[in-house]
């Protein structure tokens, strides 16, 4: 019980590059699974944090890995969009979105490493609520608009309005300016290089 929450984000770190593989594929059965793998990934994010509050077995490991194991999850989910359509999820805002939560992880370990305690703001909080609502339904109607059924036409809709566009627009700059504030906020980390850790 002492390890299940880091498992648990690990196992999450497992999906991801899995359901990224399944999701590119063109059978239609192969990205229906893929969201599947998605959803179980999500799911395991919500019972180790959960698990872990309620047994008290949280760790300094389990606080970097909980989050690392997300921002997998979230690439892998970005990385798809390309692979619906590159026009309206063009790889340059894929990889500003990427380049940005690395630059932010990257900063988190250093100042857990200079004993310097990071301030968030509820822009970053609202930057991934924004995400994660836009890539399950991104992802979900990718699935749609391939499959044979009703909803089909709607899905396909939506790829023809090029409101999808303008949607990953909005993400993509909310991300980056997230990131942006995030470095102003907690700039003092910067003049703390040269200390011994």
């Amino acid at each position: 019980m002492k390890n299940l929450p880091n498992i648990l984000s690990a196992f999450r770190m497992v999906l991801a590059p899995i359901f990224l593989f399944m999701y590119i594929q063109d059978a239609l059965i192969w990205r229906s699974l893929s969201i599947a793998v998605f959803a179980t990934a999500a799911v395991t994010d919500y019972f180790d944090g959960k698990i872990a509050r309620y047994y008290q077995l949280e760790s300094d490991f389990g606080v970097f890995l909980d989050p690392l194991a997300d921002k997998f999850l979230t690439f892998a989910g970005f990385l798809c969009l390309p692979f619906l359509d590159v026009t309206q999820f063009p790889w340059w805002a894929i990889i500003a979105i990427v380049a940005r939560d690395i630059i932010v992880t990257a900063l988190r370990l250093y100042a857990g490493r200079k004993k310097f305690t990071m301030k968030t703001r509820l822009t970053a909080k609202a930057k991934t609520m924004v995400q994660m609502i836009f890539l399950y339904a991104v992802l979900l109607i990718g699935v749609f608009k391939q499959a044979d059924i009703e909803f089909a036409d709607v899905a396909a809709q939506f790829f023809n309005s090029g409101i999808l566009y303008y949607v990953m627009m909005f993400v993509t700059a909310l991300t980056v300016y997230s990131g942006i504030e995030y470095l102003w906020v907690n700039r003092e980390i910067f003049k703390i290089q040269g200390q011994p850790s």
